[in-house]
């Protein structure tokens, strides 16, 4: 037996004691069985190694040749693609409506031929890549992991093509919108997704240290998912109004202002305005184009994720972030800069808004694991774009989906809390926007009323974040300022209108300084948890 054990490698030289490593790892050696601190991978026979890791290798191999079928789908909507220009008549002889003539005046746009070939060419040799792609992707030895990216790149295109073109016909919108989120889902979400390291597939925890639950599980993202399919389906009305496939947009509450008064609703005075036509595309599709990546980003990746796909998590962060901010800026400016609101946009910037703070605490993880690794030594930019495993943590024992519904609620809120100091002052930021209306301020009483009232309802929910929870401290700023406003700015209502903004203000301060219920961990992070 124990000359069976020399010939495999297990052990070193007669007498000597065994020593055991990590195949990831080599650094990593000691005298006994055990785990890998760094990756939490077996440790396994000096001797042993390379066969071991080689046998990773195969696995990786193996696991792809079970997951070809999502290429040989993109291959077949590589070939819906080439073929969609004749089967959806692109190149028909194409009558526009009214709405679509005053749009080509409005932006100067090339002629309805002019753009209906575009797109016809951006289809073929869209398709044409997509079934190259596709079929590199399928090599069974996975030689062609870039290839995946490729395609994904493609879909990407596919969504921004309408838009880039303005397309006139409201099918190729569809089409490439929907053909271009499959393939970037066939692509890189549903099979193995190419880049990713063996240390950081292999390797553990699925909980940060410190932490008590993952911020990647599926039942976290499920919120920020949801949120995400309200922006995508509101823009994508605002994106077909601006391309002229629709006549009329939903508005039940403002009318038009200026020239558009009595001509259009408040909505579509909004999106026919100057601010909107600053942009060289249709920004109602541009934000549709975001929410459907940021859904796309959501499910990527898995409960890991977090220290698997760091760049991943950064990016999803990026188009949260700033976006809401956008999305807040442009209601801030409407009765400002318009003279009107826009009731979807007002819906489409909350649900924006509502995703800030269930983003934060993954980000947060995020941090902490790329500082670690750092620290370790590791490489900082292979670590960002391949990630890899982390020392300590627990595996993930929770339910998931296969909890009760109470279950899977209370895992989807983890890393959020209500106190309602803060739901109080969301409730007060909204009466502000409107005070023009409930007070009859105007002038610069009321715009100030409105763009603080927003940012008030804006860090007041990014604060339900626990990560985030210092950050109702500014509306401590924001409530003095309330307070000194009506005796420095005109267009008061009333002495009515006066008050209420000291009182609003007054409560602003007071609700800021307690810090509300924090019911979960976040290591290092806890300090700054004030």
């Amino acid at each position: 037996m124990h000359e069976e054990h020399a010939r495999r490698g297990d052990l070193t030289f007669a007498g000597q004691a065994l020593e055991y490593t990590c195949p990831m790892h080599p650094e990593i050696v000691r005298s006994e069985p055990g785990t890998c601190p760094e990756c939490g991978m077996t440790l396994l026979p000096v001797g042993t190694k390379m066969e071991h890791a080689g046998e990773h290798g195969d696995m990786m191999v193996k696991d792809h040749r079970k997951m070809l079928w999502p290429h040989y789908l993109n291959l077949m909507l590589g070939l819906w693609l080439l073929t969609s220009p004749f089967t959806l008549g692109y190149l028909s002889d194409f009558a526009p409506n009214a709405n679509q003539l005053r749009v080509m005046a409005e932006r100067g746009l090339p002629s309805f031929e002019l753009r209906n070939l575009a797109m016809t060419w951006g289809d073929i040799v869209s398709g044409v890549l997509v079934i190259v792609f596709s079929g590199l992707s399928a090599d069974s030895w996975r030689r062609n992991a870039w290839a995946q990216w490729a395609n994904a790149f493609v879909g990407g295109w596919l969504l921004f093509a309408p838009l880039v073109f303005w397309t006139p016909l409201a099918a190729a919108y569809a089409n490439d919108t929907l053909v271009g989120g499959l393939i970037i889902a066939f692509s890189v979400l549903v099979p193995m997704m190419p880049g990713m390291s063996m240390e950081g597939m292999m390797g553990k925890p699925d909980i940060p240290p410190g932490w008590a639950y993952t911020p990647s599980s599926w039942l976290q993202r499920a919120p920020i998912a949801a949120l995400a399919v309200i922006g995508f389906l509101i823009a994508r009305v605002l994106g077909a109004f601006q391309l002229g496939h629709i006549d009329a947009v939903w508005e039940p509450f403002f009318a038009g202002s200026g020239a558009m008064k009595g001509v259009m609703n408040g909505t579509e005075t909004i999106i026919t305005s100057d601010v909107s036509k600053a942009w060289p595309i249709p920004d109602g599709g541009l934000g549709a184009l975001v929410y459907m990546l940021e859904l796309v980003m959501t499910w990527m990746g898995g409960k890991d994720r977090w220290r698997t796909m760091p760049w991943m998590v950064l990016g999803l962060t990026f188009l949260i972030v700033p976006l809401g901010v956008v999305s807040i800026y442009f209601i801030i400016i409407q009765p400002i800069a318009i003279g009107t609101w826009c009731t979807l946009c007002l819906i489409a910037a909350l649900a924006m808004t509502i995703m800030i703070p269930y983003q934060l605490d993954e980000f947060v993880a995020m941090g902490q694991f790329l500082l670690w690794a750092r620290r370790k030594g590791k490489p900082f930019w292979r670590t960002f774009w391949m990630g890899g495993a982390m020392e300590g943590g627990n595996e993930d024992m929770s339910l998931g989906l296969q909890g009760t519904t109470q279950e899977m609620i209370g895992e989807a809120g983890r890393g959020t809390s209500f106190p309602w100091m803060l739901v109080v002052s969301v409730a007060i930021g909204i009466s502000l926007m409107f005070t023009r209306l409930t007070l009859g301020n105007s002038g610069a009483m009321a715009d100030s009323d409105h763009l603080f009232g927003s940012l008030v309802v804006v860090f007041s929910i990014m604060a339900f974040a626990e990560v985030a929870r210092p950050v109702r401290f500014i509306n401590v700023l924001f409530g003095a300022w309330l307070i000194a406003a009506p005796w420095l700015l005109e267009g008061g209502g009333s002495a009515l209108a006066a008050w209420n903004g000291v009182i609003m203000g007054t409560l602003l301060i007071v609700f800021a300084i307690p810090r509300g219920p924090v019911h979960d961990s976040y290591a290092g992070w806890d300090r700054y948890v004030i």
